[in-house]
């Protein structure tokens, strides 16, 4: 019997975790995996609920996370204890952080990512801002391209742009040309009929994991970040040995 797959992520939350085991899960079909949660501290993030650990949650978890990876090890590809007990490693950030300004925030200042926050750009195209975001985000994992063993995510604009038309298949709004470039789509979750809303909460992402499974493949069909998160993943997971 084959090793199962193990994968380290680094996430904004545990809502997004969800989302991202049931997309692996569609992608690998058969093959057995193992989905470790780095960022949130999954010793946390599972056991008290809405804790985000030492580091924070949100973008800014990931980006203390990024940090203490850059003093550890210079870069992702020389770290040597991630690489040690995972196989691929994910990183995520939804699109929206292209929007932040922290350089300029008037609660908690990140005056090191002045030119590099924001990079949001006008949408469509969703790529014209996440491939902005994609430089931002390898620059905070110490590389200039992508180790072959490395996927990022980012969701246009948010995960709940994934999870919308999976969840919640009548929503007309998830079904128009454009939903990847309509703001704050989690906003969708409790504008749905009494007997389908749901929150976003790990609860009821992890109660809809099966659906988001099922769903995944035609998400990725339709949607430019969802089909570039696929491409990249099938990519580095096919070069690890079964």
């Amino acid at each position: 019997m084959s090793e199962p797959l193990r994968i380290a992520l680094v996430a904004e939350g545990v809502t997004d975790y969800e989302v991202i085991y049931a997309a692996v899960s569609a992608m690998l079909g058969d093959r057995t995996f193992l989905l470790q949660l780095l960022q949130p501290e999954e010793s946390v993030a599972f056991t008290d609920a809405g804790a985000v650990g030492r580091l924070g949650g949100g973008w800014e978890g990931v980006y203390h996370w990024a940090q203490s990876l850059r003093d550890r090890a210079g870069k992702l590809s020389d770290d040597a204890a991630i690489f040690a007990g995972h196989d691929l490693f994910i990183m995520h950030l939804d699109a929206d952080v292209a929007g932040q300004d922290p350089a300029s925030s008037q609660t908690r200042r990140y005056p090191e990512l002045k030119g590099a926050l924001p990079c949001e750009e006008k949408c469509p195209p969703p790529s014209a801002t996440t491939d902005r975001l994609r430089k931002v985000m390898l620059n905070w994992l110490g590389e200039l391209t992508l180790p072959i063993n490395a996927v990022l995510c980012t969701p246009s604009r948010s995960m709940e742009a994934w999870v919308v038309p999976i969840c919640c298949p009548e929503d007309k709004d998830a079904a128009k040309a454009n939903w990847e470039c309509r703001a704050n789509p989690e906003n969708r979750l409790g504008q749905q009929p009494n007997a389908k809303r749901f929150k976003k909460r790990q609860s009821d992402y992890q109660a809809r994991r099966a659906q988001l499974t099922a769903g995944w493949a035609a998400l990725a069909n339709r949607l430019s970040e969802a089909g570039r998160f696929r491409r990249e993943f099938v990519t580095a997971a096919g070069a690890i040995p079964t």
